[in-house]
């Protein structure tokens, strides 16, 4: 069986490996632009200095690793930072990887997570200007939050012919992981006008940037409704329409009530007429403290009347209601085609003026990346982040990912293990427990109470937080006994040693008495001495016995 150590070696030298490949692959090739923040990021990464944007960055060690990332620091704030790219990234006859590793060290409930990679800005911009109104080329990144939670792609595309930007969202994007573990996630621009989704080098979505798979589209259509056209005011959108030569017929009566009474019920024989339905409580009793002059004259509450229970009825009598046969309503006449119905009224179309139509998409270089979110959750950490035009270096810098992944997978999987155990020693403590308890309600001197005390247990054992605090009083009555016990069998030995050593004195005294009637007052004094001397070695005894030993240094 493997040791940990060996597990953990074992898994390092592919990644040194690979370490190695990347240093001699990137010296003849390298990406435009990568962080890893193993270096101090400030000086090259600006904080928001822009009103609301109050969260701290912090450059942090990743959780079981040994390198670093750049870490949400403080939940429930904004966060804005970004850095100027050594060179502009083109998205012409190259494709561009969009690549980084993000971490949820503490989950997230609701919170972004995502990139911005920016184009140019206004004349003046500088990074620690970064805010939600910052023009991007591409947000792409996990975002949840209530029902959203998936991984945006969205690009802000000029409009060749009016020169305004707008925004397109990848619909049905795919959702990221829901756990605490690394993850890589990768997008890949290509010049064939496709983007293509990866999530821990596992394809999840791909799609036409120019097709109906963005929301709006990018190209607009050819023609729109002319938003100067007006509906006719004699257009009729009626299919159906009221018969103008239907008559109400005469003996339609639109006043006939809905139900009338019966005139063949009779009343029941037996029916109390004189009986009221409710009568004064007789068991009622006017409270002591009742004043008639502050309170009122004290009238008793009403009861049903027994008398109307065990008859038919009481009170006056009244015939029940039926439908009345010669209820019709309210006349309408009959519904007929409408002969001047002519559709659904819709604008002509005219061409659109914004229309334009493109081969290739022509996307805005990036020349800034920022990281602008909001998000309830801390412990949000990015590392690796990674521009290229180079498949082949995205895919050696996401081995640093997988040797980080497998570690982190691992020990999700020893803390699981871990866990279960746990819990499967509570469950067959909760067994023995309950066990215990049906038994102790089965004692023939607890059957009176039985059926009550079966289902307080069954009421506790629906509820863990019961069941925790049934084992807490257990175990707090347990030790109060146990300590009861040994303080009642030390006080015993106490009064026993005590006693005995009573008793000796009682005896050495009366000998002392009887040697003193024939040896004289000489050897009267030695037997009180050594009567004294006995006397202050046993109240040393019993004073050691008591005594707190010393504590050993």
């Amino acid at each position: 069986m493997p040791t940990p150590m060996a597990v953990r070696v074992f898994i390092l030298i592919p990644y040194l490996l690979l370490l190695l490949l990347q240093c001699l692959y990137t010296s003849a090739a390298e990406p435009i632009f990568y962080e890893s923040f193993e270096e101090d990021w400030v000086g090259r990464w600006h904080p928001s200095n822009k009103e609301g944007y109050q969260g701290f960055w912090k450059r942090a060690k990743i959780e079981g690793h040994e390198n670093y990332g750049l870490l949400v620091s403080e939940k429930a704030r904004k966060y804005g930072i970004a850095t100027i790219l050594p060179e502009a990234v083109e998205f012409k006859d190259k494709p561009v990887i969009l690549q980084y590793e993000l971490r949820l060290q503490n989950g997230i409930e609701c919170g972004g997570s995502y990139l911005k990679f920016l184009r140019a800005q206004k004349d003046g911009w500088t990074p620690d200007q970064l805010d939600n109104t910052a023009p991007y080329s591409i947000m792409f990144g996990p975002d949840k939050c209530g029902a959203t939670n998936k991984v945006h792609f969205i690009f802000q595309h000029k409009n060749p012919k009016t020169g305004s930007y707008r925004e397109h969202h990848l619909k049905f994007p795919p959702s990221p992981p829901n756990d605490k573990l690394s993850h890589v996630f990768t997008a890949f621009v290509y010049p064939n006008n496709t983007v293509s989704i990866f999530i821990d080098e596992i394809e999840k979505k791909t799609a036409d940037l120019l097709s109906e798979s963005f929301d709006p589209p990018v190209l607009p259509p050819k023609t729109i409704p002319d938003p100067e056209d007006k509906k006719p005011e004699d257009w009729d959108e009626r299919v159906k329409i009221p018969d103008p030569e239907a008559v109400k017929p005469e003996d339609w009566d639109e006043n006939a009530p809905y139900e009338i009474e019966d005139l063949d019920a009779t009343k029941p024989v037996g029916w109390l007429d004189d009986e009221p339905e409710e009568i004064d409580d007789p068991d009622a009793i006017k409270p002591e403290d009742w004043d008639d002059d502050e309170d009122g004259e004290w009238e008793p509450p009403k009861v049903r009347n027994p008398k109307c229970e065990d008859g038919l009825g009481c009170g006056q009598w009244m015939r029940p209601k039926k439908k009345n046969p010669a209820y019709k309503g309210k006349w309408y006449a009959p519904m007929i085609d409408n002969p001047a119905y002519k559709g659904v009224w819709k604008a002509r179309q005219i061409p659109n003026p914004e229309y334009f139509h493109m081969e290739k998409l022509n996307l805005e270089p990036v020349v800034a990346l920022g990281i602008e979110i909001w998000t309830m959750q801390d412990g949000i950490l990015f590392d690796n982040i990674l521009i290229t035009n180079d498949e082949k270096i995205a895919s050696i810098y996401r081995e640093q990912w997988k040797a980080k992944y497998d570690i982190e997978k691992e020990q999700q999987k020893k803390e699981e293990a871990e866990k279960a155990a746990r819990e499967n020693a509570f469950v067959r403590m909760q067994n023995k427990l309950f066990k215990f308890l049906y038994d102790m309600a089965e004692l023939p001197s607890l059957a009176p109470q039985r059926e009550m005390l079966l289902a307080l247990i069954e009421i506790i054992e629906e509820n863990q937080v019961a069941v925790l605090s049934v084992i807490g009083i257990i175990v707090v009555v347990a030790l109060y006994f146990v300590f009861r016990l040994l303080l009642n069998r030390m006080k015993s030995k106490k009064s026993t040693f005590e006693g005995s050593l009573s008793k000796a004195k009682k005896e050495d005294i009366s000998c002392d008495d009887d040697a003193e009637d024939s040896e004289g007052s000489e050897d009267k004094g030695k037997g009180k001495e050594k009567v004294f001397e006995e006397n202050s070695l046993a109240d040393e005894f019993v004073a050691t016995r008591h005594r707190r030993p010393r504590r050993e240094t």
